[in-house]
């Protein structure tokens, strides 16, 4: 019988090391220059699959840092650790985005109100008055395009300019900073906080194992965690977020100058948030919750606007800084750099097909038009090459330019031929230059133009040695915690038991007591109290405080990073529900709803049934019902009722639950004598927020605070 024969290296090798081994050493944690933690392979590591490889078997040395060129450099096209990492989490999920799956966005148009020629010579800022065509996007990070609105996340705020010098799109948050300081975690980041990959959930969620595992390990990351842990990642609209560009950037003069800038949106209606029990009420009474808001706000021609703000700075400026501006965990106190407003812009027309628009949207970091450029940030390095990879994968093509919505509002003429779903028929035969063939009376096709074509800031100086290619973060990397602390620092005592009750919350909902003992252990950098609060509300001892690379340095708190500190009292936006039922008098809820919108505001009338309602003076009807439309959708209440009808709503649950959520909530409730019964059912006591219908013009929608201490427990 014949020998049977070997099989083949690559058959035999198929899949089989492909598994993490088990029973291996403990890794050893080494601490970069950063701070940024290294678990490498400790000694008798003999099985190989202890090591870290790329997908082609290479061992790789650090799975930190990006290289670049220079400590402070910029990162280079060479690393084949970092694109391959990209790469391949890039093109993970199809067609759905990996992340900011769940989107809202809308049309609108940007003004420049000044000029600044003398700072960019970007097309949009040559002239006050100059305007062009904007689109939105408004996002959810961790969950799914299923997922619902409210749950507590960072929001995405991309800004599509179709300019005359081509798209810029500013593709940043709600958040001035993030959660790593370079790209090649971004990967680790987002693997920990979506789903947990042995079950699937939970999902649109942080309160879970992996994600505050990885977090108590990075403590570069404790900045954002205060804003996230704060009312910003639980808005009550996406018409009153403010959006940020996150990293610093360059504007760039027609001389060839350069300066660095920070970008800001500025909500006209202010900024507004719920609060959690709000949030996650809302999630149940309506998913599409800060959808909807948008929709109806644009339908009904109340349209939403936000200033565009500019930090400008100089490296003189930069390099006196306790931290680095380079660092995407770090933002620049308004108070250090006021933000100066140069433009506004307006969404004024909803999305005609969610799919065409919405969808298939594509935002690239790497958009600039002349007169704006990158600085070596090494977090948006690394965004410059995913987000146009992640396209393909998402669109199917390389021509996903073409797409209307992504499309230039301006001429593109290039070389770039084929290609899946080409839908321009190019003429002639020039797909190539140079070439000659104008000389044969031909189209020779476009040329590049030095004087006017985007060129790149020359200047490399950033304190950056550019002679050496090293995987190194610039040292005041590792200071974590000072802005961290100025955040907490700079909100009200209220919004710091907000702070401190999420991150109960959420670490109540973590399995692994070591992972949670380490994040209070964090904690203990940011502020003793803080921690304190955050343990006896886990009922755990104070754990050991986690060791600082860098010790905090004490920073001027900033009343511009509190939304209370900053809450506006207007009307303008706000949704007022007022509750009816038979018999109710129609003069007084007409003249209250004629009071709330002649302050800029939408009444939206309540009552136990919808369709024509018998009241004194005539029929009214309902925008909705009392069941289908809880006080949580609403930002104040108002009530006028008969003793009879409030004497029956009083034995409903519905109608008793809707008192107490506005109380517990904090918002306003203007009522008529008759609605007592109610109140006093609610357990609705009296206070400066608890008023007569003939106040209510007063009081407003703002909320009032000092009475949440009488509703819930805070840590």
């Amino acid at each position: 019988m014949a020998k049977k024969p070997a099989p083949s290296p690559a058959a035999d090798h198929a899949l089989r090391d492909h598994q993490p081994g088990e029973g291996q050493p403990e890794p050893v944690d080494v601490r970069g220059n950063g701070d940024e933690l290294h678990q490498q392979v400790g000694e008798g590591a003999a099985d190989a699959a202890a090591y870290l490889t790329d997908n082609f078997g290479h061992r790789i040395s650090d799975n930190q840092n990006s290289l670049r060129a220079g400590t402070r450099g910029p990162t280079l096209l060479e690393d084949f650790v970092l694109r391959e990492k990209i790469f391949h989490f890039d093109h993970e999920r199809i067609p759905e985005r990996i992340v900011h799956a769940r989107g809202s966005g809308a049309h609108g148009v940007f003004e420049c109100t000044r000029a600044i020629p003398e700072l960019t010579k970007a097309s949009i800022f040559q002239k006050a008055g100059d305007t062009c065509p904007v689109f939105v996007r408004f996002s959810t990070v961790a969950g799914g395009a299923g997922s619902v609105d409210t749950p507590r996340d960072v929001r995405g705020f991309a800004v599509k300019l179709y300019t005359e010098s081509g798209n810029w799109d500013l593709v940043g948050n709600n958040i001035p900073v993030f959660f790593i300081q370079d790209a090649m975690k971004f990967p680790d980041l987002v693997h920990s906080v979506k789903m947990e990959a042995d079950r699937g959930y939970p999902q649109a969620a942080s309160a879970h194992d992996t994600f505050w595992d990885f977090i108590g390990l990075m403590p570069e990351s404790m900045h954002m965690i205060m804003w996230a842990m704060s009312d910003r990642a639980i808005p009550r609209s996406f018409r009153m977020v403010e959006g940020f560009g996150v990293h610093t950037f360059r504007f760039v003069n027609d001389r060839g100058e350069g300066k660095f800038v920070k970008f800001h949106w500025k909500p006209v209606l202010g900024i507004q948030s719920t609060t959690w029990d709000e949030a996650v009420k809302i999630a149940g009474a309506d998913p599409d919750f800060l959808r909807r808001d948008l929709f109806e706000a644009i339908d009904a021609g109340d349209f939403p606007a936000w200033d565009l703000g500019v930090q400008v700075f100089d490296e003189a400026f930069a390099v006196k800084q306790s931290y680095d501006v380079l660092d995407a965990t770090k933002l620049i106190p308004e108070e250090d750099i006021p933000v100066e407003i140069i433009g506004r812009m307006t969404l004024n027309r909803n999305v005609d097909n969610f799919f065409a628009e919405t969808e298939q949207v594509a935002f690239l970091p790497s958009n600039i038009i002349p007169g704006i450029d990158f600085s070596n940030d090494p977090l948006l390095q690394g965004r410059l090459f995913s987000y146009l990879d992640t396209q393909k994968s998402r669109l199917g093509t390389t021509n996903f330019h073409q797409i209307p919505i992504n499309a230039p509002k301006c001429p593109f003429h290039n070389f770039q031929r084929d290609g899946m779903m080409q839908t321009l028929v190019p003429t002639g035969r020039a797909n190539y230059e140079p070439n000659s063939l104008a000389e044969a009376g031909e189209n020779g096709g476009p040329r590049a133009s030095a004087e006017t074509g985007f060129s790149t800031f020359a200047a490399n100086d950033e304190r950056n040695d550019s002679a050496q290619k090293l995987r190194i973060r610039a040292e005041l990397f590792a200071d974590h915690f000072s802005q961290a602390r100025l955040f907490y620092l700079s909100q009200t005592a209220n919004e710091q038991a907000h702070i401190a009750s999420a991150l109960v919350f959420e670490l109540s909902k973590v399995t692994l007591d070591h992972v949670r003992a380490r994040v209070v252990g964090q904690l203990r950098n940011i502020d003793e109290d803080l921690a304190k609060r955050v343990a006896a509300g886990l009922a755990i001892d104070l754990p050991a405080k986690e060791k600082a690379a860098r010790a905090p340095v004490d920073l001027k708190p900033s009343d511009a990073l509190s939304i209370q500190k900053n809450a506006d009292d207007t009307m303008e936006g706000r949704k007022v529900a007022i509750l009816f039922a038979e018999g109710s008098d129609k003069a007084a809820i007409d003249k209250l709803k004629a009071d709330i919108e002649g302050a800029g505001g939408t009444a939206f009338l309540v009552a136990p049934k919808v369709g024509g309602i018998k009241v004194k003076g005539g029929t009214l009807k309902a925008d909705g019902q009392l069941a289908g439309s809880p006080s949580v959708l609403f930002d104040a209440v108002g009530s006028i009722l008969t003793e009879e009808q409030a004497k029956a709503l009083s034995a409903q649950g519905a109608a008793v639950q809707w008192f107490m959520d506005a109380y517990g909530h904090c918002k306003t409730i203007a009522h008529d004598a008759a609605t007592q019964i109610l109140l006093d059912k609610a357990g609705v006591e009296k206070d400066g927020g608890v008023v007569a219908i003939d106040a209510f013009a007063d009081v407003g929608t703002r909320r009032h605070w000092a009475r949440e201490a009488k509703v819930r427990d805070l840590a």
